[in-house]
């Protein structure tokens, strides 16, 4: 009964949107419909269009213009009504933007019968929701080469300051189609790539702390940015990000990242004076990874050999880490080449390791917001079995998902009505 009633409903409103969505014919007083190419287009009468809306099928008349000289056609109303080349309604794309962001695109067709008894194709979802992000990506990008205009200088974001602002930084692959990893090798020694790394970014802040002195992240505060692009350009991407969420008003301006050499290239050219910190559970995984090599299925000489070397870490005494590992060398050759490899890596990172300093501080010491947005921006949606995308598609649709996580969703469509 429900959903008959629905029905019903939708059908009776279908019709009269299009009665509200009738045009009158231009009077004669009105001025011709000016032509791109320079002239002027007559009015040839009404014509009908169908048009899928929130509510069903309808059909809407507006007047048709030619040009004598081009013999151009064009309707004004369709540009008016953001229907131009489509048949879809603009709330119907918002719905399918949102569906096809969110998950498979044939289950958003699915969705879309159920809960808003509209048929729609799984191409439709696939094509709306992917030319609706690309759309607001590159409205993303002009703001980027804007705030860009001169090298570095990001205008000043008026408000009250922030207490402790930070950015973190990651990479994560998504599978892709053959074309897209032509010429760029695999992991694995002789084989091509089959994945392109997505790079993702968050900006959230931090007020205060618990009672036992361990960092509260801001709730709501937490926007992501996220591309395939290089890491140059996506240097510019997070940059406009925190400008906008105010980092010239931060108090404490913090960066968080694992030990990926491009991520620091970025924060000393980007982010000067911040606090730099490598994850402490990526450095762990160092060790870890590290003990597993030097006794392989021996749990027993793995948990004393770490429990030691970890104590340094987690207090910052680098120096001692990375004494003991090159020490540990000499007398090992086999081990040699691993031991000298993250001896390397924990001196190379020592000033980005001081994590009592940092925990005295009140400060996150760990990158768990960036690794749970790669899982549940780019993961949950790029990453799933039988996936593969084109660069252009995929970066489409994770403009969707973080504009729809940053609620700035409703803000996109409003600027389109502007």
């Amino acid at each position: 009964m429900e959903t008959a009633l629905r029905s019903s409903l939708h059908k009776g409103g279908a019709a009269g949107l299009g009665e509200l969505l009738r045009f009158a014919p231009p009077d004669s007083q009105q001025a011709p419909c000016p032509c791109p190419c320079g002239r002027s287009a007559t009015y040839r009468g009404l014509r009908s269009k169908p048009l899928l809306t929130v509510l069903g099928w309808t059909e809407i008349e507006r007047p048709y213009f030619l040009c004598a000289h081009c013999h151009q056609g064009q309707f004004p109303a369709d540009v008016q009504l953001d229907v131009k080349g489509g048949e879809l309604s603009p709330g119907v794309r918002r719905m399918l933007a949102l569906v096809g962001q969110e998950s498979p695109f044939d289950h958003g067709r699915q969705q879309m019968k159920l809960l808003a008894d509209l048929e729609v194709t799984t191409k439709a979802v696939e094509r709306t929701a992917e030319a609706i992000g690309a759309d607001l990506a590159a409205r993303q990008q002009r703001e980027i080469d804007q705030a860009h205009q001169l090298p570095l200088q990001l205008p000043l974001a008026k408000g009250e300051s922030i207490p402790i602002l930070y950015v973190e930084m990651d990479a994560t692959g998504v599978p892709v189609v053959k074309k897209e990893t032509l010429g760029r090798d695999g992991k694995q020694p002789g084989l091509l790539a089959r994945t392109r790394d997505v790079k993702l970014g968050c900006v959230f802040t931090q007020t205060k702390t618990d009672a036992e002195g361990y960092p509260i992240r801001d709730p709501d505060s937490t926007t992501f940015v996220a591309a395939i692009e290089t890491a140059a350009e996506f240097g510019r991407r997070i940059y406009t990000e925190a400008g906008q969420r105010g980092w010239n008003r931060a108090v404490k301006k913090v960066v968080i990242g694992d030990g990926a050499e491009w991520i620091w290239n970025l924060v000393e050219l980007l982010f000067p004076g911040a606090i730099q910190m490598v994850d402490l559970f990526h450095a762990r995984e160092h060790l870890w990874g590290l003990v597993r090599n030097l006794f392989p299925g021996d749990e027993v000489a793995q948990k004393r050999w770490i429990l030691r070397h970890q104590y340094w870490l987690d207090q910052g005494q680098i120096e001692t880490l990375t004494r003991k590992l090159r020490a540990a060398a000499r007398p090992h050759p086999a081990w040699a080449q691993d031991l000298c490899r993250e001896a390397n890596y924990f001196e190379s990172h020592a000033a980005r390791m001081r994590y009592p300093e940092f925990r005295r501080q009140g400060l996150f010491v760990g990158s768990g917001v960036i690794e749970a947005g790669c899982k549940t921006v780019i993961g949950a949606r790029c990453k799933q079995s039988g996936m593969f995308w084109t660069v252009p598609n995929a970066n489409a649709i994770l403009a969707l998902r973080c504009a729809y996580r940053n609620d700035r969703f409703q803000d996109y469509w409003e600027a389109r009505a502007a």
